[in-house]
């Protein structure tokens, strides 16, 4: 099988949703599967990132269940709804256990420390675009609550990812005055 089909050369696609559609290449729907895409590859960046150190490196399987999870949102405006509630309890958790071997955080902080933190940061800005652009997706296409329940922890889960990163690595992070 080959990887070009030349059905795209025109600026047009399909997507399948609750029917195969073509669309423009610029739709909001190919904008959010760019976007989950990007974001995906980003994690996978990360994953890369955290190698080399065992306690760090533990993360890698959630991390790539993540990846899974992102791949499953794609199909959020399909008639395949595959997310559930547990996938945004599982992050509720990390969450949790992160900011439980964390100092408070009394001031906003810039995204800078270890190359893993600037990569999670990469990673939260980035499930903010998704969720945004997912937001303006919902007058066309029925997307479960819960999918943007997901992303909307997934950005807090990739914040306290990244001070758990710095601070596991006793880099400071940098208050805004």
């Amino acid at each position: 099988m080959k990887i070009y089909t030349k059905t795209g050369d025109q600026g047009m696609t399909q997507i399948y949703a609750d029917k195969t559609t073509r669309v423009r290449k610029d739709s909001v729907e190919l904008a959010l599967y760019g976007t989950l895409d990007q974001l995906n590859a980003l994690v996978g960046l990360l994953c890369c990132e955290l190698t080399g150190d065992e306690q760090i490196s533990k993360l890698t399987p959630a991390l790539q269940q993540i990846q899974q999870n992102l791949f499953q949102l794609g199909y959020g405006i399909s008639a395949q709804k595959v997310l559930d509630d547990s996938q945004t309890e599982q992050l509720e958790q990390a969450i949790d256990h992160f900011y439980a071997e964390l100092p408070p955080q009394t001031s906003f902080i810039l995204p800078s420390g270890t190359k893993a933190a600037c990569t999670a940061h990469l990673c939260r800005t980035t499930t903010r675009q998704a969720e945004r652009m997912m937001v303006g997706i919902q007058d066309h296409y029925d997307i479960p609550t819960n999918h943007l329940r997901f992303l909307n922890r997934l950005s807090d889960y990739f914040f306290a990812l990244a001070r758990w990163l710095n601070a596991s690595r006793d880099v400071q992070e940098v208050p805004v005055p």
